[in-house]
């Protein structure tokens, strides 16, 4: 009998690294591989912007970033609707949101202007890119909370990063429009730097629009389209006047999306109330 415990320990151990060498040599779907692809693009886009900055390109590195805000829009809905979700998919996209989003950003911000003001520029940087790496923890640890009510999942906690990205360029955006003296005013550039940084890690919740379930009647297709192809023409030939509007119709509406959270609570806490014992 003693004999036999140490035999049986080895042809598991074998067993199971013969069994890892299967999993390990099995194909994958593309399904698969397709939006992780994307999701790398989307870093490349990222860093590729850090490299125009260096050049002086600012506008062409801002768009690079703008890039990669659409192609990180579009792998996760793509790897939902190919069913190829990941759990290596989602820690990539995680880490290239931060690179993306937390980084390259006020990397930008920082050749273009808040490098003048030498120390104070850098811990603007480095505050906008820790609370970026905070907010997508929490937001990676969010996720799995149970106790969530269905309604809850149209609202984030907090800025999210991609929007954090477009909020903190502003600066660069009125730039572009012919505002020169936003570029000299380097340490209102840091100071707006760590409002959006602090917008990022707040518990203020703004609205995401995941679970709109809207439906459009039949009559007003058309308009709608009409109205879709009518913004896209207005961004391709004013881009930086139209993201300059975007930034602050998103500001505008933060506190009418914290108004509306406050206001779903206290209903919910009133039912809950009312009917203690429904789940």
């Amino acid at each position: 009998m003693g004999e036999s415990t140490p035999s049986g320990g080895k042809d598991t151990s074998r067993l199971q690294r013969r069994n890892f060498r299967r999993r390990a040599l099995k194909p994958l779907p593309i399904r698969s591989l397709i939006p992780n692809s994307i999701t790398v693009l989307a870093l490349c886009a990222g860093l590729t912007s850090i490299r125009f900055a260096l050049e002086g390109r600012f506008e062409i590195a801002v768009g690079a970033i703008l890039v990669a805000s659409i192609l990180d829009g579009l792998d996760g809905r793509i790897a939902r609707l190919l069913k190829g979700t990941t759990k290596f998919g989602a820690e990539l996209d995680s880490l290239t949101d931060f690179v993306n989003f937390g980084v390259a950003p006020v990397m930008v911000l920082y050749l273009w202007t808040m490098n003048e003001i030498g120390g104070l520029g850098w811990i603007a940087v480095l505050g906008y890119a820790v609370c970026c790496a905070l907010r997508l923890a929490r937001f990676n640890v969010g996720i799995e909370d149970p106790d969530k009510p269905v309604w809850a999942a149209n609202y984030f906690t907090g800025v999210p990063a991609p929007a954090g990205a477009g909020l903190v360029m502003l600066p660069l955006y009125l730039s572009f429009q012919g505002v020169s003296d936003v570029k000299s005013a380097s340490l209102l550039v840091a100071i707006y730097t760590g409002v959006v940084a602090f917008f990022l890690i707040s518990r203020i919740p703004t609205f995401s629009g995941k679970r709109l379930g809207l439906r459009i009647h039949r009559d007003k297709v058309l308009p709608v389209l009409l109205l879709v192809a009518l913004f896209a023409a207005l961004l391709v030939s004013y881009p930086w006047a139209m993201l300059t509007g975007l930034c602050l119709i998103y500001m505008a509406g933060l506190p009418i999306g914290a108004l509306r959270y406050r206001y779903l609570a206290n209903r919910s806490a009133a039912e809950a109330d009312k009917n203690p014992l429904k789940l």
